[in-house]
């Protein structure tokens, strides 16, 4: 028997390597609402601009906020921010 041919009864096969899993940044794929500065919401309305959310999140919203559960990272850091917020301004955090 040849080296280079496979034993008899170990067959063939295909090694399958998983399709790694791409964002587009639509967003959807994480299935989150995030906490962002309301005057960043409404400039990116108007213009289309992406809006960095309290967690680093950048993306163009589009999406109604209210049909996905809040960020836990968003929370997470909001929560922190006490009552006042912070310097920034990001005091409500909105969706």
């Amino acid at each position: 028997m040849s080296t280079l041919e496979p034993e008899r009864g170990t067959g063939t096969g295909t090694l399958v390597e998983p399709t790694p899993q791409t964002s587009h940044g639509d967003g959807d794929h994480e299935r989150y609402a995030h906490y962002v500065q309301k005057d960043k919401i409404m400039a990116s309305a108007l213009d289309g601009t992406p809006v960095v959310a309290l967690c680093g999140k950048v993306w163009v919203p589009g999406r109604d906020p209210k049909k996905y559960p809040v960020c836990p990272m968003c929370k997470e850091i909001y929560e922190s921010m006490g009552a006042g917020g912070d310097d920034k301004g990001k005091g409500k955090g909105d969706k």
